[in-house]
């Protein structure tokens, strides 16, 4: 274990090379509730027992690879607070293109389901830009959807949330719902892929990252059942791998979607593929 010595200073610690000093700032503010600038005017204080334990503890976790976003519990998006548990994906800025596309797309006053909620951030995300949006999310997991609760709390938006595999309970209703919008960012990594053993994925929960198989299972079901629940002129919005952009658009060709587009996140890879019912769909 990566052991902090009894009696540090913060400057002391900041100083030492266990870690990157950007983390070891985040890991000393996160303990004790210390702005940066607080850090620094404090730079004489000296951790208590209590503190260079829960200090080495997250050292260690972090030497080990564990991403920074569960050790502070915690990550922006959108400009955003999200809470994160190892339960739910770790919200990435790739992510905030789905967002943006999908508020220019919903009309005023209009409707949005999110499929595979997680953490809440992309229905979140939308709801507070859009406060006139009814927003709709849904998840197969219980945790994730209490974490998702939580998180439309602390930004103080509302959401129906749904217990959900994929469209199993909205078939279920006796009145289908329909929406202006549907998005996701569903598991689309192919089984086997070797990110699953590197970097922060290892750590996060294989369901959400991939479908098992060949990485499409989830954004065919999307195409192919979207749609019954969505209003004429309604759009489908998925995240997608990096080279699955032209399988998702015949996808959603095949399933008669038009207006069939993908669009360049900021390392101009194209990361986002959607499409439009037309009004005789």
């Amino acid at each position: 274990m990566s052991m902090i010595p009894s009696g540090s200073t913060l400057d002391t610690v900041l100083r030492s090379a266990c870690l990157p000093p950007l983390e070891l700032r985040m890991l000393l503010g996160h303990i004790l509730q210390l702005t940066r600038v607080q850090l620094i005017t404090q730079s004489d204080r000296i951790l208590n027992a209590q503190e260079t334990q829960q200090l080495s503890a997250l050292i260690t976790r972090r030497m080990a690879g564990e991403p920074m976003a569960y050790l502070l519990g915690e990550r922006e998006f959108f400009g955003l607070s999200f809470r994160v548990t190892p339960a739910v994906l770790i919200p990435r800025p790739e992510t905030e293109l789905l967002v943006e596309l999908a508020i220019q797309r919903l009309p005023r006053n209009g409707s949005l389901l999110d499929m595979g909620t997680g953490s809440g951030a992309i229905a979140i995300a939308i709801a507070h830009a859009r406060p006139d949006a009814k927003v709709t999310a849904l998840d197969v997991s219980a945790d994730a959807l209490a974490l998702a609760r939580e998180n439309a709390e602390r930004n103080e938006v509302h959401i129906d949330f749904l217990q959900s595999d994929w469209f199993t309970a909205l078939h279920a209703r006796q009145a289908r719902p329909a929406f202006d919008l549907i998005v996701s960012n569903p598991p689309y990594i192919v089984a086997g892929d070797a990110h699953l053993s590197q970097g922060d994925l290892r750590f996060e929960p294989i369901s959400a990252l991939t479908d098992h198989a060949d990485g499409l299972s989830a954004l065919r079901t999307l195409c192919r059942h979207a749609a019954s629940f969505l209003h004429s002129d309604g759009w489908l919005l998925m995240e997608h791998g990096y080279d699955q952009a032209d399988a998702v658009r015949q996808l959603l060709m095949q399933n008669q979607f038009a207006d069939v587009q993908s669009w360049r996140d900021l390392a101009a890879i194209e990361r986002v593929s959607g499409g439009r019912l037309p009004t005789d769909g």
